[in-house]
């Protein structure tokens, strides 16, 4: 897991907490903030999933032209 990766994990907590409050307070305006937080999160986690494969499937070619 790198740093994006936990951080969209993080920012996907704190916005499910938001949402959650927004519910329960009847704010409509943190419950929106809370979902435009999460899905922000889960882009950031997806976009560092996707780098950290990138990154792997390059040491993988460097690997098999070292082995070479």
């Amino acid at each position: 897991m790198n740093r994006d990766e936990l951080e969209g994990k993080v920012d996907e907590a704190k916005g499910w907490v938001k949402d959650k409050a927004g519910e329960v307070s009847d704010n409509p305006e943190l419950e929106a903030e809370g979902e435009k937080d999460r899905v922000e999160g889960g882009i950031k986690e997806k976009l560092g999933e996707a780098r950290r494969k990138a990154g792997d499937a390059v040491e993988d070619i460097g690997d098999t032209i070292k082995g070479s």
